[in-house]
């Protein structure tokens, strides 16, 4: 990767047709090391968040019919970038060579001198079809693939795609095609296809928002126009549409069509997200908090310097444990320095996180709150005993006070701060009011308050009054019917699987 010579490089890289888990491994790669990138409409704009801080990125697609660049000032566009010495990505939605201009693109690049590399990516034709259920070939039906441009008109003379030869030899899939549909079907009929041959539309193949809409070729150009489907689209033609009834694994997930408000801190987001894409669903980040250090060291760092003091040591969060061994380490000690200290944890993230050290948690309670943990404290010695709790800024004093009333010596000492941030409310007001969101999803209080107070407690209920509203555990849920909210979904365990698992419940039960 990277620059030869004053001369960079360009690579022709195909996103897929929308999944982000179809990029490929060397695609991802290229991104990262990118200078400047070059993006369409139809390459899913998650991408670019591999992309470096600094990378310039220019969109280059077609959006409502409208182009932003042209061909030619693309190709211009990245010789120049490549002649600056720059490593230029061209992201291109599905491979680059399939109907994708991805050949005039590396013309230019040889014509200009600019060293090139093309990234196949995953094409449409293949993917679309392969998440709404129909193979392109079958044993026992087909046994030949068409891929023809729909962009065509099929009406004109001298067309490039020759009618006459499609009729009867396998599965036909149609590129670009749906507003010339009415055509694309005439032609068919005319040049020898029955009615009865099957079809299938499907939009944003492979997304959240597929639709497929499945006909034959006498009733499609009606169902796709009361369905009021809208490009992009591909459309399949051929009796392996009919196995869809069978295979239609993506869109019978069982959070299919759900979007999902994540409102965790973006950083911890990840395992949530991942979970949910799983299940079908289409999250969406709006993290509420923002974990950043404390205003002062001082405190935690002091613990520290006299941590062989204490006999216990009790993480109330992940974050807490994070922070502590980075204060640990920046004051020149290492696990060594917690010889003898007994180690307690609320919740199995925050057990992994201390395990993580090589270390081994030496109690947990069944129910992962503050409560549970008083219950399992009270049956310690704890008579003198010294404790360091490090946790939030902001935090309930239910633990440190009832650990003091058994006779132990507390400090409670800030290892880190949730924030609130501020960027994002107009769209995700717009969505939430728009009935563009299934779900909310509170992981903490302090994502319950800080939605609120980001709209403010009338607004936030009225902008929830139709969204099912799901919460990690009790403590999260009582906040939440403090503002007067309705929680719909509680897992019976307070962790990041259960709640995914519980949302999923929720919809199944609905369901049934």
């Amino acid at each position: 990767m990277g620059q030869i010579g004053r001369t960079g490089r360009i690579y022709l890289i195909g996103a897929g047709p929308g999944d982000p888990g179809l990029l490929t491994i060397k695609g991802k790669t290229c991104i990262e090391q990118a200078d400047v990138i070059v993006y369409d409409y139809l390459a899913n704009e998650e991408f670019l968040r591999y992309a470096k801080p600094n990378a310039e990125l220019i969109f280059a697609g077609k959006k409502g019919g409208e182009t932003h660049i042209g061909q030619e000032e693309i190709n211009r566009l990245l010789i120049e970038k490549a002649r600056q010495g720059k490593t230029v990505v061209r992201l291109k939605g599905g491979d680059p060579f399939i109907f994708g201009r991805g050949g005039e693109e590396a013309v230019a690049a040889v014509g200009a001198g600019i060293p090139f590399e093309i990234v196949p990516g995953v094409t449409a034709a293949v993917g679309v079809p392969a998440y709404a259920g129909i193979p392109l070939t079958h044993r026992d039906v087909a046994s030949a693939v068409t891929f023809v441009t729909g962009h065509e008109d099929p009406g004109k003379e001298n067309g490039q795609v020759p009618w006459e030869k499609l009729s009867g030899i396998g599965t036909l899939v149609f590129f670009m095609g749906l507003t010339n549909l009415p055509e694309i079907v005439r032609q068919l009929l005319l040049h020898g296809q029955t009615p009865q041959t099957p079809v299938a539309v499907t939009r944003w193949g492979t997304r959240p928002e597929q639709r497929t809409v499945v006909g034959t070729l006498e009733t499609i150009v009606e169902k796709v126009r009361a369905e009021a489907l809208k490009p992009p689209a591909l459309i399949i033609v051929g009796e392996v549409v009919k196995l869809r009834e069978q295979l239609n694994w993506f869109e019978g997930r069982p959070l299919f069509g759900k979007r999902i408000l994540v409102t965790r801190a973006r950083d911890q987001a990840v395992e949530f997200t991942d979970l949910l894409k799983l299940y079908g669903a289409d999250p969406v980040e709006f993290p509420t908090i923002e974990v950043v250090p404390p205003e002062s060291w001082e405190a935690l760092d002091g613990a520290i310097r006299k941590i062989e003091e204490y006999d216990w040591l009790i993480f109330t969060s992940a974050n807490g444990v994070l922070y502590f061994l980075e204060r640990l380490k920046t004051g020149g000690k290492d696990i060594r320095a917690l010889k003898g200290i007994k180690l307690c944890a609320i919740g199995p993230r925050t057990a992994q996180e201390i395990e993580r050290m090589g270390v081994r948690v030496d109690l947990m309670p069944a129910e992962y709150v503050a409560e549970a943990l008083i219950e399992q404290m009270g049956r310690q010695e704890l008579s003198g005993r010294q404790i360091l709790i490090p946790r939030a800024a902001v935090a309930r004093d239910v633990l440190p006070e009832a650990l003091v009333r058994m006779g132990a010596r507390v400090d409670v000492v800030t290892a880190y701060r949730t924030i609130r941030p501020t960027r994002d409310l107009e769209w995700v007001k717009n969505l939430l009011q728009g009935r563009q969101i299934s779900v909310i999803t509170f992981t903490s209080s302090s994502t319950v308050r800080n939605f609120v107070e980001m709209f403010g407690p009338e607004e936030g209920r009225k902008l929830l009054n139709e969204v099912v509203v799901a919460c990690i555990g009790p403590i999260t849920a009582k906040t939440v019917e403090e503002y007067g909210m309705t929680v719909h979904v509680l897992p019976k365990d307070s962790t990041i699987p259960s709640l995914a698992e519980a949302i999923v419940e929720h919809f199944t039960t609905q369901a049934t």
